[in-house]
């Protein structure tokens, strides 16, 4: 079921009734989809797609970024120095 904004708001609470009994929402600004409200208890895709073993998690967590070189001039210019 679409709604927009304005709609959801203003019956908030049928809206979440219809989704607590199983129906998904999908809420629209002037007509483009920009969320989707499930219940709870239905997996994601994403949870879906684990159960199947078509995908799994990371094997190790996200290494942090390096810090920041600090550097004078242009970045074209420093390009061109590390090219030579």
């Amino acid at each position: 079921m679409d709604v927009g904004i304005r709609e959801l708001r203003d019956n908030l609470s049928r809206h979440l009734a219809d989704v607590r009994s199983g129906h998904t929402v999908t809420v629209t600004d002037h007509g483009q989809p920009v969320a989707r409200i499930v219940p709870v208890g239905q997996p994601t895709r994403l949870e879906q797609l684990r159960a199947e073993g078509r995908v799994q998690p990371a094997r190790q967590k996200k290494q942090p970024a390096p810090d920041p070189v600090h550097a004078e001039g242009l970045v074209s210019e420093l390009v061109d120095d590390q090219r030579r």
